[in-house]
């Protein structure tokens, strides 16, 4: 299944990707689901696929607001340096551990919204990465037991202000400047990706490819980041673990390449889909 989390006439839904139009599980599931968050908790993705069954689209893509593809997840959690590519390219050691760092919610935007450059900075740059959406309940998972968390996958644009992420250690301020990370345009679910798959990440910018890596060129793969995550801290359905981008960010290009007003990013993996977002200068 492929869902998303939309707007359409001011009221927020999910739903499904059928014959490439929207099913509206919002309302089919009116008083018992709000969200793609209820549906993971009750565990139900069996249930939404059983309502899938010759159904039709609702609407056309184009009819709606698309939402970050999970618009209230419990946690964030963003992976950094996670391939050797990027490591290499701004001159790491390598770690024994993963680098982790969270984002807010707020500042997540969905599939054909604008990511928004604010006026403090020049140096907005781009992050193509594989965000995972957990689907159960789990502490102090294994490697081997991981797979059985996993809701799907989604392509993920991890914006980032670089001289804000390096006013400190801490990289905090410049990973959450408002509405700057894409997230979308849906989640295909476990069952249509193979477990241990090797997914193929692609960033594009203004139609030009600057990112291009595999799953399986991750330092610390996927069931590793979950283990390691749900040791500190209990992973909950709706949690998002965005796991790494790799070489080719533009702030190690020589020319530097930010992202600047009305330039088109693009993140896509093959097997799911394309993130596509307009660049836009905040007016203050």
């Amino acid at each position: 299944m492929k869902l998303l989390s939309f707007k359409i006439d001011g009221r927020a839904s999910f739903g499904a990707i059928v014959d490439e139009k929207i099913v509206d599980l919002g309302r089919k599931f009116a008083g018992r689901f709000v969200d793609l968050v209820d549906v993971l908790k009750a565990g139900a993705l069996p249930d939404v696929e059983a309502a899938l069954t010759g159904a039709t689209g609702d609407y056309a893509q184009s009819d709606v607001e698309f939402l970050p593809v999970i618009p209230n997840p419990p946690k964030i959690i963003c992976i950094g340096v996670n391939y050797d590519s990027h490591r290499t390219e701004i001159g790491r050691d390598p770690s024994l551990k993963p680098m982790v760092f969270a984002r807010f919610a707020t500042s997540q935007v969905g599939h054909l919204q604008p990511m928004i450059l604010p006026p403090e900075s020049p140096t907005f740059d781009y992050e193509g990465e594989i965000a995972v959406i957990i689907g159960k309940a789990g502490r102090r998972i294994s490697q081997e037991k991981s797979w059985e968390y996993i809701a799907g996958y989604a392509p993920y644009n991890d914006g980032s202000i670089r001289d804000w992420q390096r006013h400190t250690p801490q990289w905090g301020p410049g990973k959450n400047w408002h509405l700057t990370g894409g997230f979308g345009p849906w989640m295909t679910t476990r069952g249509e990706i193979a477990d241990n798959q090797d997914l193929h990440l692609l960033t594009r910018l203004n139609g030009m490819e600057v990112q291009n890596a595999k799953s399986s060129e991750m330092i610390f793969s996927i069931p590793y980041l979950i283990e390691y995550c749900s040791t500190f801290i209990p992973l909950e359905p709706g949690d998002v673990i965005v796991t790494g981008t790799p070489g080719g960010v533009g702030v190690r290009r020589e020319p530097k390449l930010f992202m600047k007003d009305g330039d088109i990013v693009e993140v896509e993996i093959t097997q799911i889909g394309v993130l596509r977002n307009p660049i836009k200068a905040e007016v203050v």
